[in-house]
């Protein structure tokens, strides 16, 4: 790369004196662990709600196409228009409050490569948000920083948190418009074979994804056409003066990844974010994320002082990791092959937790067992998993065809645990498109049109509705012990930590009609209880509960 002090001399000073190889700085911070504050029951009983933002609601049609991207890309694999102004209009319109939904997960919104690869499925474009070529800006497809603001306080208005997605392993790929990152900054092979943790970190997920070198301990520059970029946008000075600041009074060597450490944080400073989903967690060596929370940590601190009145909770900053198959079962370590890794001691209040669709194909008793006698462990006590049944790039989710949507809901929305909903998952978005390929058939656009004229799917939706409501209002019902009242009709309780606080009483498979319940123990003799799932309310005689309802689902809470 030819060197930009030549064009930059106050450059000179940042790097005069930078040894080229600090090895022993690695050596002090890559056995450092991050002692995490117990997860909240907030976090513990979540209900995240995860859209691709270019796929759920255009709310800008003015910057549907930026950089001269067309819509000629492979069958779901092009821009389609969802936006940063999309989510903020669903936030107003009440969508996710009546859904109980309680933090929303985005793909990434930085600015993405400009051009499209064309390799296997015909042209592809950046619209998932995963081929970042500048995270220090957003894509204008994807919307403006006052846009982001926007939509983080109206969030933050309706109680609903905010998870940004961040992305340190790779950049995105090359094309004839957009520029490789320098060899000192990304690698281009060999390719990820996941024999060990060397062949699963220092390697590239697939062909041409340049994949950051974290593990580099030589200082770099910053690379020359960003240089050139924040000059066009006149941010230059400010960019370089706020990286000298950040590397003089954290003490780190320029490595690559503390770079992009830095302008992660840079947003949680500047816009209050509450956490991040980290995408592609084990592809990065694990201190890697130690720094990033704790950064993390030390930026949202900052952001409450400065704005105390928009201030909703005291929760620390919160990420949750994609360690990709990383399954509960296996406890807290994720296994290489040749070494294994306890992400939750790295700065992870929880994972992603990718065998529970393999649990929904089980009985409803098992899965609630399983999830509640896990997560009372010792080990996993004060943390959390999140699960999950559909996602954007699990090309087997638990109901490819949409037939057992009732039984999604509740399977997920009642277990414990936090929850993912993937967009589309209340409203049958089909997962399988004609003349799509790959991932791109979990990715179509969010299906608002069909909505709003099929009553199969409004039904539908009014069920996802009141368990995700009820599951909001009860945090025993994801943070709470799970045990079994009756097997026939099936009926359970949740009660936080064994304590009556707010315990609540759930029964499936219920007749339809006239019902009994017995709640000795849960609510008391001539205690006022409302069924929420059909709104009606009884007293409890002599330890029953008598109902009659058209439903065979009871969600029984105290008034």
């Amino acid at each position: 790369m030819k060197s930009i002090k030549i064009f930059l001399p106050f450059l000179m000073v940042i790097l005069a004196g930078c040894p080229a190889d600090k090895r022993d700085h690695i050596d002090e911070i890559k056995d450092v662990t991050y002692e995490n504050k117990p997860v909240s029951n907030f976090w513990k009983n979540a209900m995240v709600y995860f859209l691709l933002t270019d796929r759920f609601n255009n709310g800008n049609k003015n910057n549907d196409l930026q950089f001269d991207r067309k819509q000629d890309g492979a069958v779901l694999r092009s821009f389609e228009g969802g936006d940063i102004a999309g989510i903020t209009q669903k936030i107003d319109d009440g969508y996710f409050d009546s859904l109980g939904v309680n933090v929303i997960w985005f793909t990434p919104v930085f600015q993405q490569i400009k051009g499209h690869t064309d390799e296997g499925t015909g042209k592809t474009y950046a619209y998932h948000g995963y081929w970042t070529s500048d995270w220090t800006a957003l894509d204008p497809n994807f919307g403006t920083e006052d846009e982001l603001s926007e939509m983080i306080g109206k969030a933050h208005t309706h109680g609903i948190r905010v998870l940004l997605d961040a992305v340190i392993n790779h950049t995105g790929p090359v094309t004839s418009i957009d520029r490789q990152w320098p060899d000192e900054w990304v690698r281009v092979d060999p390719t990820c074979t996941y024999q060990d943790l060397k062949s699963t970190v220092e390697c590239t997920l697939v062909d041409n994804l340049p994949d950051i070198k974290t593990e580099s301990t030589i200082e770099v520059e910053v690379p020359e056409f960003l240089i050139e970029k924040w000059k066009q946008e006149g941010k230059l000075n400010r960019e370089i003066g706020e990286l000298n600041t950040y590397f003089k009074d954290n003490n780190y060597p320029r490595y690559p990844f503390y770079y992009i450490v830095k302008w992660l944080v840079d947003w949680v400073r500047k816009m209050g974010i509450d956490g991040f989903r980290v995408d592609t967690a084990k592809h990065t060596e694990a201190y890697v994320w130690s720094v990033l929370k704790k950064e993390c940590d030390k930026a949202l601190d900052v952001w409450r002082k400065e704005h105390p009145e928009s201030v909703i909770h005291d929760d620390p900053f919160y990420m949750v990791g994609e360690v990709y198959n990383y399954g509960i079962s296996a406890g807290r370590d994720y296994n290489y092959g040749d070494t294994t890794v306890d992400f939750f001691a790295h700065g992870f209040e929880s994972l992603i937790n990718f065998e529970f669709k393999y649990d929904a194909k089980t009985s409803y008793d098992s899965i609630f067992n399983k999830y509640s006698n896990l997560l009372n462990t010792a080990g996993f006590r004060e943390l959390s998993v999140i699960n999950y049944l559909a996602s954007h790039d699990d090309g087997a989710p638990f109901d490819k065809e949409r037939s057992m949507t009732y039984e999604s809901a509740n399977k997920l929305l009642l277990s414990p645990g936090a929850v993912q909903v993937y967009y589309g998952d209340e409203t049958a978005r089909p997962l399988h498109i004609e003349g799509a390929n790959g991932d791109a058939n979990l990715r179509s656009f969010m299906n608002w049109e069909e909505l709003s004229v099929d009553s199969e799917k409004q039904a539908l939706l009014r069920h996802w509705q009141k368990l995700g409501q009820f599951r909001a209002k009860h945090p025993a019902v994801g943070a709470g012990v799970h045990s079994l009242l009756a097997e026939n009709p099936y009926t359970f309780k949740r009660e936080l930590n064994g304590e009556k606080n707010d315990p609540v009483i759930i029964g499936l498979d219920h007749p339809s009609g006239g019902k009994k319940i017995n709640v000795k123990g849960v609510f008391n003799d001539g205690a006022q209880v409302r069924d929420h799932y059909s709104g009606k309310v009884a007293t409890v005689i002599n330890n029953m509960l008598e109902l009659n309802t058209e439903f065979t689902i009871v969600l029984l809470e105290s008034i």
